[in-house]
């Protein structure tokens, strides 16, 4: 899965270690005595692996295994922490840009393979009807397991044109092998068009640095076309699955004129950050409508949690992932990237939706065609991942729901939603609450505003 970056500049940095008196050394005079027991466990690391390096049957790429020693180590923190080495770093930073090269697929790491979060609208994953929950067992033969995340990111990309088989498991049906021709991923965050002549309709796919810019030329362009006869929006965010924060909080300001948009809490208190609105509605204030469901995640959850607690739309779907936290990416030198979790995010009203998510408030769950009936077309969420943060706020966890978005659009019963109540129609919840509440939403009578 794509995550939420906050870029930095570190003034000291840890770019890697050869021997625990390396290591010493570069955390310096911080608290020796009372870390006695961790500098212990240095020496230990230092000791295993000069015995390593001089005993082991074969002679081992030394800094194949430093970097794989702090995989492990970030590994054992959350499943968004993670080392890049040089070529991922910059991988990942063109691929923040808005393009980059492969098979334009969304995944993360579970049990040892890899889960598909989401696949990127136009690209070969898509087109080859990848879905949602699958897990990819090997590439092109070769086992997953063993491999990072980073490691198996890296061999589905390649050059253009090259061809790769990933080795499919899926509910219900026997694995299989998928063969997808790699191509160059241009990510067009930003897609529009006009809904029953009157409703602008804006679909966000992922938040790369070209969102606001694509944002801003739709709003442009239903003010032109349509005017004042424009009933509404709809920004679609479902399988969604984020991006850079900068523009999940631009985008919520392209709709909000005051207010905080949302805050983010790091270990210790003078690290809170909040970010406000400033004046200016791109919507002149008429009504908005957010579209979400479970693969809506990260970014896409701020921009629907921060205009939900403004009651400045109305949020139709299914639940959403559930990724309320901040990742930070750390770069070391000529060496490669850290990212780094180190904050939690919060919604305007201290909403924490990690492994939790947003609830819509009007759910609507999509009918599924015969040859997905009885079978699993929902994700688990982050509570469904291995070593994921708890929430602060306790509770029951469950983020995640159904991702299956019909490609017929006469078909999308989400979609349909939004243009009734925009068109002034009543819209009800299409599943039945368990106890009588509202069913998985957050407010019980909403109306467009």
């Amino acid at each position: 899965m794509k995550m939420n970056y906050r870029f930095q500049n570190f003034g000291l940095v840890l770019a890697g270690a050869v021997s625990a008196s390396l290591l010493w050394h570069a955390f310096g005079d911080a608290g020796a005595a009372s870390n006695a027991d961790t500098y212990k466990q240095l020496n230990l690391f230092g000791d295993v692996f000069d015995r390593v390096r001089a005993d082991y049957v074969e002679d081992p790429d030394q800094a194949k295994m430093i970097e794989a020693a702090i995989n492990g180590m970030l590994a054992s923190l959350d499943p968004h922490s993670s080392f890049m080495n040089a070529k991922q770093f910059q991988d990942m930073s063109i691929q923040t840009r808005g393009e980059f090269g492969g098979l334009g697929i969304e995944v993360t790491m579970e049990n040892g393979v890899i889960k598909v979060v989401s696949p990127i609208d136009d690209t070969p994953a898509s087109k080859a009807g990848i879905m949602a929950n699958d897990l990819i067992t090997k590439i092109d033969g070769t086992d997953i397991q063993g491999m990072t995340l980073n490691e198996a990111v890296d061999k589905m990309r390649g050059k253009v044109g090259t061809d790769i088989v990933l080795t499919i498991v899926r509910e219900g049906v026997d694995s299989f092998d998928q063969k997808l021709t790699r191509d160059r991923i241009r990510v067009q965050s930003v897609k529009y068009s006009i809904e029953s002549n009157d409703i602008g309709y804006v679909r966000i796919s992922s938040f790369t640095e070209q969102t606001q810019e694509g944002l801003e030329k739709a709003m442009d362009h239903f003010n032109t076309t349509l005017g004042d006869k424009a009933k509404g929006y709809i920004i679609d965010l479902r399988n969604d699955p984020g991006g850079l924060l900068d523009m999940a909080i631009s985008v919520s300001d392209s709709f909000l004129d005051r207010g905080e948009i949302v805050s983010t809490r790091g270990r210790h208190a003078d690290e809170t950050q909040r970010f406000n609105a400033t004046r200016g509605d791109l919507a002149n204030g008429k009504p908005v409508v957010v579209l979400i469901n479970g693969g809506s995640a990260s970014a896409s959850e701020i921009v629907a949690g921060a205009l939900q607690d403004h009651k400045r739309a109305t949020l139709i779907g299914t639940r959403s992932f559930g990724k309320g936290s901040v990742q930070t990416i750390i770069p070391l030198g000529g060496q490669g990237a850290l990212r780094l979790t180190t904050a939690r995010y919060y919604t305007p009203a201290g909403r924490s939706i990690q492994a939790k998510g947003i609830g819509a408030d009007i759910v609507i769950e999509q009918e599924l065609p015969p040859e997905l009936q009885g079978k699993n077309v929902s994700t688990e969420g982050e509570a469904g991942l291995r070593g994921h943060l708890t929430n602060e706020s306790g509770g029951e966890e469950g983020g995640g729901s159904s991702a299956y978005v019909p490609e017929d659009r006469t078909k999308d019963l989400q979609l349909k939603a939004a243009v009734d109540l925009l068109h002034g129609m009543q819209v009800v919840s299409n599943v039945k609450p368990k106890d009588g509440s509202a069913a998985g939403g957050d407010t019980t009578q909403p109306t467009p505003n």
